[in-house]
């Protein structure tokens, strides 16, 4: 069964994209610990992310890399702090996060946004890149 990232690439979920290039898509998190939280995943559904190959590993920490500077122009924060869990979404994802404090990584620290505020975040982003 495809997951749910699987339905964001193929259109079938809305999401507020920021960057997608060939073999990989940001977009915000719906749920997000910052305003301006990330995920980077590659299109391809792999669950773990030491399961990918190491040419894509790297493609990936590029991708996120290029989605991170953009983010940190964007988003007023400390630095930008980046996490892969993956026990929520069976799918690689790259977290990538603005931090103001350590707290600010934990998943049990959210924070709400409206709709426009979660397209102007992306928008802004997204013109960056």
């Amino acid at each position: 069964m495809a997951s749910i990232f699987t339905k964001i690439i193929n259109g079938e979920i809305p999401c507020y994209k920021v960057a997608e290039d060939e073999k990989h898509l940001a977009f915000l998190d719906i749920n997000p610990n910052a305003k301006g939280h990330t995920l980077c995943i590659p299109k391809q559904e792999i669950d773990k992310i030491f399961d990918m190959d190491k040419e894509s590993y790297l493609e990936l920490m590029a991708f996120s890399y290029k989605v991170a500077q953009a983010l940190e122009k964007v988003i007023p924060c400390k630095r930008i702090g980046m996490s892969v869990i993956g026990l929520e979404v069976p799918h690689t994802h790259v977290h990538l996060i603005p931090l103001q404090e350590m707290n600010d990584i934990r998943f049990e620290k959210k924070t709400q946004l409206t709709a426009e505020e979660f397209k102007e975040t992306a928008e802004k982003i997204a013109s960056l890149l």
